[in-house]
């Protein structure tokens, strides 16, 4: 048995047929058959249901597929440790980051840190935070991007920055005109907010009373851009994070509103296993965004106050 055997045994489950998985694999459809059908002839059982398309694999071949991923993950590990030891920033990291965030932070660090560690292979997927945690925990990725804190024992939270909320107020809505928001401004039944799944809706109805939101309408929406659409056709208002305002267009950036100090305000961090071991390079990115960052949100100007729960 080889981890190369495990490997191509799990990209034909995972594809479904020999041809596919032979080239995603990089090597040809019969190298990899022959080294599939020695791993069940050595096993003494059949991984997959041939006779079916795709493929279809057997109860006992499920639980084999399962294991070969703990080994293969275990096996990477053996790299890890001697880039920890070493000191080593390079190889692949995987990385997921949530929606609300991925659109404004990817920009501002992406090309830098690629540029500046050209050994560094980035895989970033973006995700809800209760998949990355999932993720985390099976080690199907090695770090995240997420709004804390996640009050998970398991997971070890670095503080990146904190980002403030701001009220996008269109120019006929009500409270347009004020220098400042309150909290407790946004307790009207015209705030439009992110649909379920998103730590950002969930952080937003922490801050505030709701209970009068709209119920003539139901809303959901995954998107700012949406939002302040929205806002401008109608007789509402928003909440969007802080770096989401830097994008707007110069007419739509004048209907930002601050909130008075102390503003309310996201923590966001790298978050990762307690036994992960590619601190190296998770360093070497946190440290690049945190430089980036700084030159994006000004906190001597800002106050905030403790950051919102996801």
């Amino acid at each position: 048995m080889t981890i190369t055997q495990l490997k191509y045994t799990l990209a034909v489950a995972e594809h479904g047929n020999f041809t596919t998985a032979s080239e995603k694999c990089f090597v040809t459809q019969p190298t990899l058959s022959m080294q599939v059908q020695k791993l069940e002839e050595e096993l003494g059982i059949t991984i997959f249901n041939r006779s079916t398309k795709p493929l279809q694999v057997t109860e006992v071949g499920e639980k084999v597929l399962n294991q070969a991923r703990k080994i293969i993950q275990e096996s990477t590990r053996m790299n890890d440790v001697i880039s920890e030891e070493k000191g080593i920033i390079g190889g692949t990291l995987k990385v997921g980051i949530i929606p609300t965030v991925s659109s404004t932070l990817l920009p501002l660090f992406l090309n830098i840190f690629t540029k500046k560690h050209k050994n560094v292979d980035l895989k970033i997927e973006e995700l809800n935070t209760e998949t990355i945690i999932k993720k985390i925990e099976d080690n199907s990725i090695d770090c995240a991007i997420a709004a804390t804190p996640l009050n998970n024992d398991n997971i070890l939270e670095r503080p990146l920055y904190y980002e403030p909320f701001v009220a996008y107020v269109p120019k006929h809505h009500h409270l347009s005109g004020n220098k400042y928001l309150e909290v407790d401004d946004l307790s009207n039944g015209d705030l439009l907010i992110l649909k379920d799944g998103h730590c950002f809706r969930n952080q937003v109805l922490n801050i505030c009373t709701l209970e009068d939101l709209n119920k003539q309408y139901e809303l959901k929406s995954g998107s700012f851009e949406t939002l302040i659409n929205l806002s401008n056709s109608g007789p509402w208002m928003t909440i969007i994070p802080y770096l989401h305002s830097n994008n707007l267009s110069n007419k739509n950036i004048e209907n930002i509103i601050p909130f008075q100090d102390p503003a309310p305000a996201r923590e966001v961090s790298m978050i990762y296993s307690k036994s992960q071991l590619k601190l190296p390079v998770i360093n070497a990115l946190m440290s690049n965004i945190s430089s980036v960052i700084r030159g994006q949100i000004k906190y001597n100007d800002i106050k905030i106050m403790s950051p919102v729960s996801v």
